[in-house]
């Protein structure tokens, strides 16, 4: 061991640790892992609302999106200016092509973010590019974007478009080690930002171009050791089994695991939403409900046991995932103190379930749609036969991408009101085949007409409180912050970033043209400033106020 470096010799202690003493909480292990160093990242503040610190993709496990800062507010909000402009591949390097569809994390001064094949560490005060990592792509696809990434202690973890679980240091940049989780060749692709949960790092893989195995796994912070994986449809045998025609059509029924989680840390329960079953629009193959496809599902974290699921698409024939990131809020639902998670899902529902139990609360359309005949006792859709494709088109209300996509929602606690980026329209469905054999799309849908909304709903009933009308629907949208300063920020169809009214749904501000918001905005406090941070495209915007209308006193964060 005299010639083993020091670096590698802690990780070999921690590893060891890791190994031996699985019961330790990730405040003890990430101690141990940075003994000679400070930490970045307490495991801690990913359980408190973000305000100093954006340390997940959507700022806390609760994927509400919403912040109590309230230095920016609803009066001086029109008073924001731009503090600086990031442009990727602008610092060293050759230029690179591509999006940031990613949510940065920002942790102790720095902003870290992804873009297919790169990621990149940016300081949080300045825009100024402090490192960059290149991954040699081996075949994954690079059109589906990339979430961004996953933190713990001083280590990042990030996802590589051909199936690689990537874990980097993250002070300098540098490969602590890679994992392969998927095959590429296969038809999987990778996508999602990997969520740490105590000492998991949970992951998934996509892919529709075939008919795969979906399944999401949980590997070791510091080793890449595989702990456990979950299929997401069931083998011979098992509960949800019986929902497809054959084990066949069940392990290559699809499904995939591919936008970001959320997690309860008092209940120690993982929400998962799923994707659509494989064929995709050709169900003659795989009748039945097509378990775990299309939706919601809780689970143990330390086992990947499932704990319950609501099927938001059963026997989905549309592409219409259930992948949208669950939110998790606790309000009152008649009268009575209730731990909910809602979702805004792509098939044209809204629900709020039981977080504890799935049982549904609401299950209501939030755009116009013909596909369902109601729903189920359970309060699960009941798809309508007659608006499955057809090899001459079937025509069907709502646009072929859905009601809404994998951009997030926010939950605001002051309102008591969820907001999602929507699209009403009309599509025709086509079949290719109304064969068995069936693979991969096997179909398509044609958009007829469309319109981009974003729609304020009441949790409790699910009804349209307000609504604004976008003027042009471009087939994409952005994710959406609100905050304790009585704002909502999103972007809008045309290519601009918008401050709402949350109770009203009037603007207050607006930034022109910075192309398509492509990802959903953040805010943190640095150094007593607050600051707004947006992506559109390859630039990333960050906003403040302007020094003359910074407040004279306050900290800036709001008491829950």
């Amino acid at each position: 061991m005299k010639d083993m470096k020091i670096p590698a010799l802690v990780s070999l202690l921690v590893s060891a640790l890791a190994c031996g003493l699985a019961a330790q909480t990730p405040a003890t292990l990430a101690a141990t892992a940075a003994a000679a160093e400070p930490v970045l990242l307490s495991p801690a503040l990913l359980t408190q609302p973000p305000t100093t610190t954006w340390p997940t993709y959507n700022g806390d496990y609760s994927g509400r999106r919403y912040s109590t800062l309230d230095q920016i507010t609803a009066a001086n909000v029109q008073n924001l200016t731009v503090a600086w402009i990031y442009q990727v591949g602008g610092g060293r390097g050759a230029p690179i092509q591509g999006g940031i569809d990613a949510t940065p994390l920002m942790v102790d001064g720095v902003l870290y973010f992804s873009v297919p094949n790169h990621v990149f560490a940016v300081d949080a005060r300045t825009g100024d590019q402090l490192w960059r990592f290149d991954w040699e792509n081996h075949g994954g696809l690079t059109i589906v974007g990339n979430r961004g990434l996953g933190m713990y202690g001083n280590w990042l973890y990030w996802m590589t478009p051909d199936d690689t679980l990537v874990s980097l240091d993250a002070r300098t940049g540098k490969l602590r080690w890679q994992v392969q989780i998927a095959n590429p060749r296969g038809g999987y692709f990778s996508s999602v930002s990997p969520l740490v949960v105590k000492d998991h790092v949970i992951v998934g893989a996509g892919g529709d171009t075939l008919d795969l195995q979906a399944y999401l796994e949980a590997r070791d912070p510091v080793t890449g050791t595989l702990q456990w994986r979950w299929n997401v449809t069931p083998g011979p045998g098992q509960p949800g089994a019986d929902t497809w025609p054959d084990p066949k059509a069940a392990a290559h029924g699809g499904g995939k695991p591919w936008v970001p989680y959320t997690y309860d840390a008092a209940l120690n329960t993982l929400y998962i939403g799923t994707a659509n079953p494989n064929p995709v629009y050709a169900g003659q193959g795989r009748k039945g409900s097509d378990l775990y496809t299309a939706s919601l599902v809780a689970l143990d974290p330390d086992t990947g046991t499932m704990k319950w699921y609501f099927q938001g698409s059963p026997h989905d024939t549309h592409d219409w995932d259930q992948a949208e990131p669950p939110v998790l809020f606790d309000a009152d639902i008649n009268g009575q103190r209730r731990q909910l998670v809602a979702q805004a899902s792509r098939n044209g529902y809204f629900f709020v379930l039981d977080r504890t139990n799935g049982k549904a609360i609401v299950s209501k359309p939030f755009v116009p749609l013909n596909w369902s005949l109601g729903v189920n006792r359970r309060g699960e859709p009941i798809p309508n036969p007659a608006k499955y494709p057809t090899d001459d088109g079937t025509m069907v209300s709502m646009t072929g991408g859905g009601a809404t996509n994998w951009f997030p929602s926010s939950f605001d606690p002051q309102t008591g009101l969820f907001y999602v980026n929507a699209t009403e329209g009309y599509s025709i469905a086509y079949v290719q085949t109304t064969n068995n054999d069936a693979s991969g799309f096997a179909g398509r849908a044609v958009t007829l007409a469309s319109h981009g909304l974003l729609d304020a709903l009441d949790y409790k009933t699910g009804k349209l409180v307000w609504q604004h009308r976008y003027r042009t629907d471009s087939g994409e949208h952005a994710g959406i912050l609100t905050t304790a300063g009585h704002l909502l920020f999103t972007g809008d169809t045309e290519g601009d970033l918008i401050a709402y009214d949350p109770v009203q749904g009037d603007v207050l501000w607006h930034f022109h043209q910075l192309g398509s918001v492509s990802n959903g905005p953040e805010t943190y406090m640095l150094d007593g400033k607050q600051y707004l941070v947006v992506a559109a495209g390859g630039y990333l915007y960050a906003y403040a106020l302007a020094p003359a209308a910074m407040p004279a006193s306050g900290t800036g964060v709001a008491s829950r």
